[in-house]
């Protein structure tokens, strides 16, 4: 499950944590983007929910330095021996230049060497080296975790895929419907796929619908986002919502949103009905599915919770 959980304040989480545990979900796993930061959660689950597995998705590589990252990835491995999986990722032009003023030049490099570094201090060696996007100079860890991480890539297309599949323990991905996983598999191979599930437990289709063509219109025309559907083959269902939200449409991008694609990217319906959607995308090659409330106006959130969880 995707922590926070939607209109519940952090304090609270401490009851609901362990809850989660109780009903069988097996980790929780953090956002990063103009809420709470990808790290404090996830301290609050390792006290309050010991069973629960953690992980960042994604913790972006832009907005830390490399050793403080490192020394943050550090502090959750030592809480969480063994159950803790760092996510990291590019991020977003918006959350990278807009909100947190750096400059977002070559995601994919800055991504890989993120990663190398990571590794290398992670565990447990002393890194002096000139990566192609920065520099870090006799940095260790002290003390480095026992039980270095995991370490996951944000990754949408072929090439963040493979490099997923070369040097990192996995990969996470969003925004993709059932049928899209065996061709994400094919290019990451065989190691760890998690893929964020957006879950609106709601039987009122059209106001689910026309909640999810405004939040696809949001994120599909990012660049990265884009790319993604262009290559997974939606490229032309998804052309004119592009072009009205480059011209500055933004309803009428949302109202272009084909309603096929809306029900294929957002899990909704019956509790019992997104049960077996989430299923679907474990029997396809999604080895972490991790859930995401998209709250309609009144939703429980508890209730969500309870009914969505493993049967």
């Amino acid at each position: 499950m995707t922590v926070p959980l939607p209109g519940v304040p952090l304090t609270e989480h401490r009851r609901l944590l362990p809850l989660l545990a109780e009903l069988g979900y097996t980790g929780v796993w953090s956002a990063e983007t103009n809420g709470v930061d990808a790290f404090t959660p996830l301290v609050l689950a390792a006290e309050h929910a010991p069973a629960l597995r953690l992980g960042t998705a994604i913790a972006p590589v832009y907005t830390r330095g490399p050793g403080l990252l490192a020394m943050t990835a550090s502090a959750l491995a030592q809480l969480a021996p063994g159950r803790f999986a760092l996510g990291i990722g590019a991020s977003s032009p918006v959350i990278v230049e807009g909100w947190n003023a750096a400059a977002f030049d070559q995601p994919f490099q800055r991504t890989r060497d993120t990663l190398r570094f990571l590794r290398a201090a992670l565990g447990g060696q002393k890194v002096d080296q000139a990566y192609d996007t920065f520099g870090v100079r006799g940095f260790a860890l002290d003390p480095a975790p026992a039980e270095p991480p995991r370490i996951l890539l944000a990754a949408l297309r072929p090439g963040m895929l493979r490099l997923a599949g070369r040097e990192a323990d996995g990969a996470i991905t969003n925004w993709l419907a059932v049928e899209d996983v065996p061709k994400v598999r094919a290019e990451l191979g065989p190691k760890e796929l998690a893929a964020r599930i957006f879950v609106c437990p709601s039987e009122d289709a059209d106001a689910v619908r026309a909640l999810g063509r405004r939040l696809i219109a949001a994120y599909l025309t990012v660049g990265v986002y884009a790319a993604f559907h262009e290559w997974l083959g939606r490229g032309e269902q998804l052309a004119p919502m592009r072009q009205a939200w480059a011209a500055g449409q933004r309803k009428e991008a949302a109202a272009a949103v084909p309603d096929e694609v809306v029900d294929a990217l957002i899990v909704h319906g019956s509790y019992a009905r997104c049960r077996e959607h989430v299923a679907r995308y474990a029997q396809a090659g999604i080895d972490t599915p991790v859930l995401a409330l998209v709250p309609l106006p009144g939703l429980d959130t508890e209730r969500a919770v309870r009914e969505l969880a493993p049967r």
